[in-house]
Formats: C-alpha cells, sequence, structure tokens
C-alpha cells in the first residue's frame, strides 16, 4: 500500500523492492543513464522527478502520481495502490541471433528492456530474470521466424532440458537460432533451417553445440 504524505523517494523504493525491479533497468525505461533512478532515490539528484518520468513511473507501476511527488488531485480519497498486474522488465540485448548463415557478435550488453504482465510470464513457464529479448538476423528459420522478429529465450531451458524445439544456440562459435531435431541415435540430434534454402545439420556431436536457450515466444512489426 502506499499513504499519502509520504517521500516520493522512499514510495519509488519500496515499490521497485516489491516489484523485484532494479534501478539501471527502470533508469532505461525513462530513456536515462542506467544511474539516473539511483541518484534520484540515494543523492536526491534530481530534487524531483521530471513531470514525463513521474508519469512514465507512474502508469508504469499502477499508482497515481501523487505518491511520486506529483500535484494533489481536488478533493482526491485517499491514494491506494491500485489493483493491476504486476510489470516486469526484460532485457533486449544488443546482439542479433543469426538465421541465415551466421553471425559471430559476442557482444550481450543490455541494448534497452521490454515489459510485460508478470502473470503472463508465469504462465509462460518462465521465470522474469532467465530470459531475454533478441532480435533475429536472416531469413533461413522463415517463416516461422523472419529477419527483424523479436524473441524470448528462456536460458534455464538449456542443454539439459534439450527437446525437439527452437533454440538459440552458438555452432563453431557462431549464434545462430534454429530448430533442434532429436533424432533416433541417442546422444545426437540435428539443427534444422525450416527454409528450405538453407543448409540443416545431421546428427550433430552436442559437445559442438553450446545451448544459450529455448525460444518461447516472438514478436514481430507488421509492414
Amino acid at each position: 500500500m502506499v499513504g499519502n504524505g509520504e517521500d516520493p523517494r522512499i514510495v519509488l523504493e519500496r515499490l521497485i523492492a516489491e516489484r523485484g525491479e532494479n534501478y539501471a533497468d527502470l533508469s532505461r525505461l525513462l530513456n536515462r543513464n542506467p544511474a539516473y533512478i539511483q541518484q534520484f532515490i540515494k543523492r536526491g539528484t534530481p530534487r524531483k522527478l521530471d513531470e514525463e518520468d513521474r508519469r512514465v513511473l507512474a502508469r508504469y507501476f499502477g499508482v497515481a502520481e501523487e505518491v511520486l511527488g506529483g500535484p494533489a488531485a481536488r478533493s482526491a480519497p485517499p491514494v491506494k495502490m491500485r489493483s493491476l498486474p504486476a510489470v516486469v522488465t526484460v532485457p533486449r540485448l544488443s546482439l542479433g541471433a543469426s538465421a541465415g548463415p551466421g553471425s559471430l557478435d559476442e557482444d550481450e550488453r543490455t541494448a534497452g528492456v521490454m515489459a510485460f504482465d508478470a502473470n503472463w510470464l508465469r504462465h509462460l513457464g518462465v521465470r522474469p530474470q532467465k530470459v531475454s529479448i533478441i532480435r533475429v538476423d536472416g531469413e533461413s528459420m522463415a517463416p516461422t521466424l523472419n529477419d527483424g522478429d523479436e524473441i524470448m529465450v528462456d536460458h534455464e531451458d538449456d542443454a539439459a532440458r534439450l527437446r525437439d524445439g527452437v533454440y538459440v544456440l552458438r555452432l563453431d562459435g557462431v549464434l545462430m537460432v534454429k530448430r533442434i531435431a532429436l533424432g533416433p541415435r541417442r546422444g545426437l540430434f540435428s539443427v534444422i533451417s525450416d527454409n528450405v534454402h538453407y543448409p540443416d545439420w545431421i546428427d550433430i556431436d552436442p559437445a559442438l553445440v553450446v545451448i544459450v536457450g529455448r525460444v518461447v515466444w516472438t514478436g514481430r512489426r507488421l509492414v
């Protein structure tokens, strides 16, 4: 619950703790430097949130702007936390999983975040802290995945739980997204391109492959 008259910094810090968020991801949500929210809460810099930043954070956490330092609404009832779905952020990594010949992009820095309903992720069977969003490069997985699609990768669903499905993997140091098919020969599997114009790797040694995670969701832009 959020009460009246509390310091907005205390309120924001409690909201962050309750939702399992972190300062850096919220700062990126505001298109600020990663230390912005931490400096606001811990150092009092800035002295108050920018109006647009306050509006975004209030909407994100489902609270009234007043509790984050906004002006009080006239004749407003006591401010309480709204009963809205909890929202969590998932990092977008600044690399592309190649669905073409393969790319050697080792740069796994966070390039931003995407917000998802925590309950939806739970029904999807993943933990927010164990997934990330990666961009697809190339057309070898078309029509399942197209160039530019965003995919959610469950990093807990790795080689220990390997089964038929679409995975992000490294083969010979090349990051790619491919379909894995378990075959009749125990201990071997095939790496398949859904696009018939691209090659497959049949019955390969699992020791040659590093499983990054299983693809559990995809989103794409309509043009």
